[in-house]
């Protein structure tokens, strides 16, 4: 074993046994570095990357180019999910200096950490000009040995290009309502009107452009905006990107039709589709999307949730060495485990290829292995074999249920078993929000559980937050996402159960927030916090990648903090953050749909409706569910009960303390553009007044 035998991190445990002398990041790495005078070869991956595999089976197993780092390099593995801050930084610069960039990430640095040369995958030997490991490295040695004066001025070099791109000021004046529109009209021309999603290969599900979409809806009421969210949410569920027999969605679809994934399953994606789904089902009306959420849960609590309550990570996309052996079928094993009472109904469904492969509907070509996806909605397929609808789900049920217990025999893909604070962060979200919307207590007990769990074995003494935990070790200093997360989180949960030590708390760590990563020179948050590592750079992340990014949480989270307990420097703080990146934004503002969603709160209208009356009354309890059962993105919703739990609500939020309930009644009270309506009772009263 080399020094990777003590790590948490499942990523680096999975290279261990590697003949390459890996070390983890840290200072004792870089010191060997110095006084060995060798560069660093950097690897960042993560446990469920295909490619990272890949590396790992050609090279990092391979004696012979082990023997070349081993004699020439200090080598350090990065689990880059565990470290985004050092994945952070040199990804930007091979973005830069290539234009494209993934993983695994391959850098080579001086011991100072100055990358000289930076890459993605890199094969054992040259290919279709991509360097491979026995070339380059021998290369490398030699520029280290012989011209180590050009080395390190390129180093210089590129050290300089980071703090340029990071010094380089994107501030302008406020976002207003001028980007939202001109995202929708980028994401408009993206939309691919066949199939959903945006673009053409690959496709990604990005959620927060669903939600960006249906707000934008709901502002405008331009049809168009709710089509584009239902056609993609439904292609989506449809095809091979969903797991049709356990449930939950693949990383990415390899095509245009989201037949073809990437077989990752990722904790992230799982949060963020079914906050797009609870949102298109409050704002549809539509019970699909409440069944994608419930499907989506059902795998997320039964194959994700640790023993503790808190989520793992992901599933890796290989079983067996293969990617998506656990996934694809045979139409010979579909006949084989279903019989004839069910099989030919189901392949004709579920878009089995007697040829083993799956055809482009666009192109007519065929790839890939057999994937199940649905080839038209249930419905058009019973007219089609002359079967009631009904009759043909429940077959189809009878012969998803075989099939997975079949596929439960076959070896599964690698679970990724660390919990990470901003990944549950979402999920707790994702929860909170659904048990609120759907009426399900058991969403909430779920969502509690796991912040009962981050907030006991993720925080430190002084309050502050860890961003890892495994295997009963918790470690590494958070960052400005697992604040973020983790206070979007206690924001719902609170709304959800109306417990308002979420809300006392969300409120804590938003001051530690703005204590530690507050830029207090030009606005907006660092990615890292002020006491933590030195690294070449110190970021700030805006982007809205597969998850939106630190800034766009923290912002919208600052804004409704502030219309929840009234305090104006929360609001600041949300308008200097789109200030500090507003000429960024507005060079594609479609790249940027988790901050418009934002802005689109801080324009408005917005509510803040407060509720006053006993949590078990039933009366209370009707104006409650009368609030949940419209879609009002920007709302926040507080409830003031009778007692000492009403005053300290009052102590949170002074406004709350002037509205009294009427006549022994519950009553609410809702505020718009800093001015409050005459109260009401009644939940059709309530209903009216929303509506207007």
């Amino acid at each position: 074993m080399n020094s990777l035998k003590d790590e948490q991190s499942p990523y680096l445990l999975q290279h261990k046994d590697n003949p390459v002398d890996w070390r983890p990041w840290g200072d004792e790495a870089f010191r060997m570095a110095a006084l060995m005078d060798r560069p660093i070869f950097l690897s960042i991956g993560y446990s469920t990357c295909h490619w990272c595999h890949v590396m790992e089976q050609e090279s990092f197993l391979d004696d012979e180019v082990a023997g070349l780092l081993n004699d020439g390099f200090v080598s350090i593995k990065v689990d880059r999910e565990e470290r985004p801050d050092v994945d952070g930084v040199y990804m930007s610069l091979c973005q830069m200096l290539t234009g494209q960039g993934g993983w695994p990430l391959t850098v080579i640095l001086t011991p100072d950490k100055k990358p000289f040369f930076i890459g993605t995958y890199v094969p054992k030997y040259s290919r279709f000009g991509r360097s491979g490991m026995m070339e380059l490295l021998p290369h490398i040695m030699n520029l280290w040995d012989s011209q180590r004066s050009e080395v390190l001025e390129a180093a210089d070099q590129h050290h300089l290009l980071l703090r340029n791109q990071t010094s380089h000021s994107q501030a302008g004046g406020s976002l207003a309502l001028d980007s939202i529109d001109i995202a929708f009209d980028e994401l408009r021309t993206q939309f691919d009107t066949r199939f959903g999603g945006f673009g053409a290969a690959p496709k990604f599900p990005t959620s927060h452009r669903i939600l960006f979409l249906l707000r934008f809806w709901h502002a405008s009421k331009d049809t168009l905006a709710m089509q584009m969210c239902s056609l993609t949410l439904r292609r989506m569920r449809m095809g091979g990107v969903f797991d049709h027999l356990g449930y939950g969605f693949h990383r990415y679809s390899t095509d245009r039709e989201w037949k073809l994934p990437h077989f990752e399953k990722m904790l992230y994606d799982q949060a963020m589709i079914a906050l797009a789904c609870i949102e298109m089902h409050q704002a549809s009306g539509d019970p699909a999307y409440a069944a994608m959420v419930d499907e989506l849960f059902a795998y997320v609590l039964r194959d994700l949730r640790s023993p503790e309550g808190a989520f793992f990570s992901a599933e890796d996309a290989d079983s067996e060495g293969v990617e998506g052996k656990y996934y694809v079928w045979t139409v010979d094993a579909v006949r084989e485990t279903l019989g004839p009472s069910l099989a030919p109904a189901f392949i004709e469904a579920y878009g089995l290829a007697e040829d083993g492969n799956v055809e482009d509907e666009a192109t007519g070509q065929k790839t890939g292995e057999n994937m199940l996806y649905l080839k038209q909605q249930i419905a058009d397929l019973a007219v089609t074999r002359g079967i009631a609808p009904d009759v043909l789900e429940d077959m189809l049920q009878e012969a998803r249920e075989k099939l997975l217990a079949a596929r439960l025999q076959r070896p599964r893909p690698r679970l990724d078993d660390k919990i990470l604070t901003d990944w549950n962060g979402l999920m707790i979200v994702a929860l909170a929000r659904a048990g609120a919307i759907l009426d399900n207590p058991a969403y909430v007990a779920a969502a509690r559980e796991a912040m009962d769990f981050i907030l006991s074995a993720l925080r430190r003494t002084d309050g502050r937050l860890l961003h890892r935990y495994r295997a009963g070790h918790a470690g590494i200093d958070a960052h400005l996402d697992d604040y973020a997360a983790t206070i979007w989180a206690l924001i719902e949960l609170y709304e959800a159960c109306f417990d308002l030590g979420y809300l006392e708390l969300a409120v804590e760590l938003t001051d530690l927030m703005i204590a530690d990563f507050w830029d207090r020179q030009e606005g907006g948050f660092f990615f890292t916090p002020a006491h933590g590592e030195e690294l070449l750079v110190r970021q700030k992340e805006v982007f809205d990648g597969a998850a939106p990014s630190g800034n766009s949480m923290a912002m919208l989270c600052l804004l409704r903090l502030s219309r929840m307990t009234g305090r104006t420097d929360f609001e600041e703080k949300a308008d200097a953050i789109g200030q500090c990146f507003s000429k960024l934004v507005y060079q594609t503002p479609s790249s940027f749909t988790a901050m418009l969603c934002a802005v689109d709160y801080a324009i408005g209208p917005a509510q803040e409706i407060v509720i006053v009356g006993d949590p078990v009354r039933e009366d209370t309890r009707a104006l409650i569910r009368a609030v949940r059962a419209r879609y009002l993105p920007n709302k926040v919703v507080l409830l003031r009960p009778p007692g000492e739990a009403g005053e300290r609500l009052g102590r949170l939020a002074p406004y709350t303390r002037s509205l009294p309930a009427l006549n022994g009644k519950a009553a609410v009270y809702v505020c718009e553009q800093f001015a409050c309506s005459q109260p009401v009772t009644r939940p059709e009263d309530l209903d009216a007044l929303l509506w207007e």
